[in-house]
């Protein structure tokens, strides 16, 4: 699994994983908003890494917790959805609108190995401070380069780029960051 191989999920150690994790998800989502320090806790427990100042209000499903990174000064709001198949890095100063999706499990294409409930999963990179809008759903394998922007709602199949914003099902890069204003002091700095 942890090589991105296929596996199958009803292993004894991975349904160990899953179990600890769904009381440990269960234990952070039930923590009370007046006691931040037993809602860190809690989430500090459940993922692999939790960066300083990183706040992720819950509730927050994961499959495992222990596959995710979170940088420093991150924020996700309410509703995420980390499956966490293989691992997932979140970089610093990233901001998550509510019921974001990170998904790395895949399946297979062919009917009969699906059906025999094999499974595998590629990894997710987020980088530093990128904007994931409301309702976003990045899929198995994605980086999203840093500074970049991906608007409410979009689907990322691919890569994105740095410096970029995207919309859209499947996600497209629009432009790229700083392209509006620069376009605008040129226009400006013709009329001069």
């Amino acid at each position: 699994m942890l090589a991105g191989e296929l596996y199958l999920a009803d292993d004894p150690e991975i349904a160990a994983d899953a179990l600890r994790s769904a009381l440990l998800n269960e234990r952070f989502n039930a923590t009370s908003a007046a006691d931040p320090e037993a809602r860190r806790a809690a989430l500090a427990e459940l993922l692999g890494e939790l960066g300083e100042d990183a706040e992720i209000r819950p509730p927050l499903r994961v499959d495992y917790g222990h596959q995710v990174t979170v940088g420093p000064r991150t924020f996700v709001n309410f509703g995420a959805v980390f499956l966490d198949v293989a691992r997932i890095t979140i970089g610093a100063d990233v901001q998550m609108g509510p019921n974001v999706q990170l998904l790395t499990p895949t399946h297979p294409i062919d009917p009969e190995p699906r059906r025999a409930k094999w499974e595998a999963a590629q990894p997710i990179t987020i980088g530093d401070n990128v904007w994931l809008g409301g309702g976003v759903i990045v899929c198995p394998g994605v980086s999203i380069g840093e500074n970049t922007v991906v608007g409410a709602g979009a689907v990322v199949t691919k890569d994105l780029p740095a410096n970029v914003i995207a919309v859209g099902n499947p996600a497209r890069v629009i432009r790229r960051i700083g392209e509006a204003q620069e376009a605008q002091d040129v226009e400006e700095a013709q009329e001069a």
